[in-house]
């Protein structure tokens, strides 16, 4: 992946309505950076080279020349084979035919699933698998499309044989991280980070002594500061996203690296536990 649009990615959340149409324009097309000076890029998006230069620092560049070298390296050693699904980065349009949409929402996903790998940090992917193991109970919070993937890992969680609880009632969810003790892990999932009652419920269970956790899109939002440990995805989600596309899918990755992960530290444990679970309902399935 371009470290430089990747990193561009990450900064979208923090960024000024001027500064994130420079940045559609070069995630829409990575080479208009290779192809542009400052003041092309500034007059192509119709603002100002101080925008352009400030979206860098944004990315953790220390200007536009070192963002475009990143950009144009990363560009000339890209693999052909990247190539299966990326007909174009460009949005979904109305007048797209149906094989465009297919081939888009393709490349869209896979570049998510891709992009939110390389970007986690696996130390604290590690200390949140660790903490899971020994926890006493798990809270996790979640609620709209976030809810899908809470509600996954709570499965995964109560198949190993991790007490767990997926709260979507905020005042439920409050209620149980309220009478939490230290060595318990609360965990909240939101895209956008900005979600209140995610960022209420893991300051509770902070101030109860429970490890808080992350999983967000954005790692300077009121969530991703409230958590102890954070586990980012990186997704960007279409004008046609219809209730979250690929945020869903990057989460749902988040949390298939901690059940993997978990697994890796118990084979012979974790055989049991699924081999209990898949004969507790074998009954329920038509021969």
């Amino acid at each position: 992946m371009n470290s430089g649009i990747l990193a561009l990615q990450r900064a979208l959340p923090r960024l000024s309505s001027s500064e994130r149409r420079v940045a559609d324009a070069v995630l829409a097309r990575p080479l208009v950076v290779v192809e542009s000076t400052i003041s092309q890029l500034a007059s192509l998006c119709d603002t100002s080279p101080g925008t352009v230069a400030r979206l860098c620092r944004a990315a953790g560049f220390s200007g536009y020349k070192d963002f475009r070298i990143a950009v144009g390296t990363a560009h000339a050693h890209a693999d052909p084979a990247e190539g299966v699904f990326r007909v174009s980065d460009a949005e979904i349009a109305a007048s797209d035919s149906l094989a465009d949409v297919v081939a888009k929402v393709a490349s869209q996903q896979v570049r998510a699933i891709e992009n939110t790998a390389r970007a986690v940090d696996l130390d604290a992917l590690d200390i949140v698998a660790s903490a899971l193991r020994d926890a006493p109970r798990v809270d996790v919070f979640g609620i709209g499309s976030s809810g899908l993937a809470a509600s996954d890992l709570h499965i995964k969680l109560h198949r190993l044989g991790i007490p767990s609880v997926h709260w979507t009632d905020t005042h439920l969810a409050l209620t149980s991280v309220a009478v939490t003790r230290p060595g318990a892990v609360a965990i909240a999932v939101s895209h956008t980070g900005q979600t209140h009652e995610a960022v209420e419920f893991l300051a509770l269970a902070e101030r109860q002594g429970a490890r808080t956790v992350a999983i967000t899109n954005a790692p300077h939002s009121p969530l991703g500061r409230a958590a102890e440990l954070l586990l980012a995805t990186v997704a960007e989600e279409d004008v046609f996203r219809a209730g979250a596309m690929s945020s869903r899918l990057a989460q749902m990755a988040i949390i298939d690296f901690l059940y993997v992960r978990l697994v890796q530290g118990d084979v012979a444990g974790t055989d049991v536990m699924l081999r209990a679970t898949r004969a507790a309902v074998e009954g329920h399935r038509a021969p």
